[in-house]
């Protein structure tokens, strides 16, 4: 029970990673706040997951793009479950294209959801941490891809490294009121984000090859470092970046 007591907020939690730290912060003791956006179907088996367990949940509808969103979601989180004491930015879209003529309105989208997204979120949460007075834990999904590139990931990779910086300068602007700031850095997970992409067998016994555990990760794998960083256990770890990618990293330099 490593978060016992804790109330957890976490976007783009209707699937994916973010419904699987949901999950596992619930079975660690936590209460939840949910973000999702036009996946109502998703936040109900999470939410259903969730409560299953015997713990409190809310789940805010909200576009992470729109500024007034992150605010939204803060004080709803805040008025049914009391406090933020944690803050997972998850939300984000992949949605591969070719470089050379990459739509526009493809760069915009990706830039606004997963990098201005986690920004507007993360200051939200940030300031009512600091109202609070008793310091917190903000964690952001990062990716392998702020380490390496991606021939069909050049409008998703930048925002992916935003966000490990974002996490890196909050963790020095927050430090003094007792704000952690760290990123997860997931490698090749199975998620409905990429299900498409590795639907080509040989395309994914490739990816598998490439890693040294010899297989994709699992959602709920990245959840388990999240618990980690959201937990007393790491209360001298702030401005640090954690791999989850099976030695996917390494074994590319």
């Amino acid at each position: 029970m490593l978060l016992e007591g804790k109330t957890v907020l976490i976007t783009g939690a209707s699937r994916g990673i973010g419904r699987a730290t949901a999950i596992e912060c619930a079975r660690q003791g936590a209460d939840v706040a949910l973000n999702w956006f036009k996946d109502r179907a998703g936040i109900e088996e999470t939410l259903a997951e969730v409560t299953r367990m015997g713990r409190r949940a809310v789940e805010v509808e909200g576009d992470v793009a729109r500024p007034e969103s992150a605010e939204r979601f803060v004080s709803a989180a805040s008025a049914a479950l009391g406090r933020v004491d944690v803050f997972v930015s998850n939300a984000g879209i992949c949605p591969f294209h070719a470089f050379l003529d990459t739509p526009i309105e493809v760069f915009e989208r990706t830039m606004a959801v997963n990098l201005h997204g986690a920004y507007y979120m993360t200051q939200a949460a940030a300031r009512r941490m600091k109202s609070q007075g008793t310091g917190g834990a903000l964690i952001a999904i990062s990716s392998i891809s702020a380490l390496v590139g991606g021939g069909m990931q050049a409008h998703y990779t930048p925002t992916k490294a935003g966000v490990h910086s974002l996490m890196q300068s909050c963790a020095v602007a927050l430090g003094p009121y007792g704000i952690r700031c760290n990123s997860v850095m997931p490698g090749t997970i199975a998620t409905d984000i990429n299900r498409e992409d590795l639907s080509d067998p040989a395309k994914r016994a490739y990816m598998e090859k490439r890693i040294p555990l010899g297989r994709l990760g699992a959602p709920e794998e990245v959840a388990g470092c999240v618990v980690f960083l959201a937990s007393d256990l790491a209360r001298y770890v702030t401005g640090a970046s954690v791999l989850v990618d099976g030695g996917l990293f390494v074994n590319l330099q």
